[in-house]
C-alpha cells in the first residue's frame, strides 16, 4: 500500500508519554526525594516510606473524581499523598512532607525529555499535509510549558488543553471541537495515545481509528473493554513501512 493511500486527513495525539516522557522517571524521582526527605527524621526508612507513598498513591488516582482534581494541581496532589503516607507510618510532619512532594515534583520537571522520533514524526506529517491537533489533560500552566519547552504548539491547528477547554478527555466536547477545528471526517483521523479509554476508546466511539500507545510493551489488559485498531511501541512506528 503506497504511503498516499495510509495517509489520514488528520491525526490526533495525546501529549503524556506519547510525545514526551512523562513518568518513565517517576521511580527513580520517588527515591531521592524520599532518601533526602528521611535523612531529616530518626525512625523512618526510605523504602518504608516509598511503599507507603505508592500504596496511597493507588488508592488517590483509582477515583475518576480525585483524578480530576488532582491532575489540575499535581503539586498538591503529592502533597496529600505523601502527608497521609508519614502520618499512616506515625509521623506527623506535614512540612517534611511537603517538602518531599515539592522535590519530587522539581524532579519530575527537570527530567522530562522527548521521546525519540516524536517531533520527526509529528513533522514527517504535518509536512504531507496531515492536519495535527493535541488533546491533553490537566493544568494550563503544566501542559502548556510542556508545548513551549519543546517548540510543539507551530506542528499543530488545535491543542485542546483540559482546564483552558473546561472539561478533559474522554468527554465527548473534546474530539468533537478537535474535528470541527481540523476540518476532519472522523472516519478518516487517527487518534493516538497511552491510554485506552481517552485516547483510543472514546475517539472510536466517533468512528476514529484508534492507536494506542503501549509504551511499556506490556500489551493490552486481559481486562480490557478497548479494542485498540493498532496497538505501537512509539510513534516513530506510524512512518515506517
Amino acid at each position: 500500500m503506497t504511503e498516499s493511500r495510509r495517509l489520514p486527513e488528520a491525526i490526533i495525539f495525546d501529549l503524556d508519554d506519547t510525545i514526551v516522557d512523562d513518568s518513565g522517571c517517576v521511580a527513580a524521582c520517588w527515591q531521592l526525594a524520599c532518601a533526602e526527605g528521611v535523612a531529616r527524621l530518626d525512625g523512618l526508612q526510605s523504602a518504608a516510606l516509598m511503599a507507603e507513598i505508592e500504596r496511597e498513591r493507588d488508592w488517590y488516582w483509582s477515583d475518576a473524581a480525585r483524578h480530576r482534581e488532582g491532575r489540575l494541581d499535581l503539586r498538591a496532589a503529592s502533597n496529600r499523598i505523601v502527608v497521609q503516607a508519614l502520618e499512616r507510618l506515625g509521623f506527623p510532619e506535614p512540612e517534611l512532607g511537603r517538602l518531599i512532594a515539592s522535590r519530587y515534583r522539581d524532579l519530575r520537571e527537570e527530567r522530562i525529555s522527548l521521546i525519540p522520533g516524536a517531533v520527526e514524526t509529528i513533522a514527517h506529517f504535518r509536512s504531507r499535509g496531515v492536519r495535527l491537533g493535541m488533546a491533553t489533560n490537566g493544568s494550563a500552566v503544566g501542559q502548556r510549558a510542556k508545548i513551549e519547552r519543546f517548540g510543539l504548539a507551530p506542528y499543530f491547528e488545535r491543542i485542546i488543553v483540559e482546564e483552558e477547554f473546561g472539561v478533559g478527555k474522554p468527554r465527548r466536547e473534546v474530539y468533537e471541537s478537535l474535528f470541527a477545528a481540523l476540518r476532519a471526517d472522523p472516519s478518516k483521523t487517527w487518534s493516538v495515545g497511552d491510554n485506552l479509554e481517552w485516547d483510543v476508546g472514546a475517539p472510536q466511539s466517533h468512528g476514529a481509528f484508534g492507536i494506542w500507545v503501549d509504551g511499556r510493551g506490556a500489551g493490552l489488559p486481559a481486562s480490557a473493554s478497548v479494542q485498540p485498531n493498532r496497538i505501537i511501541r512509539s510513534i516513530a512506528e506510524l512512518i515506517e513501512s
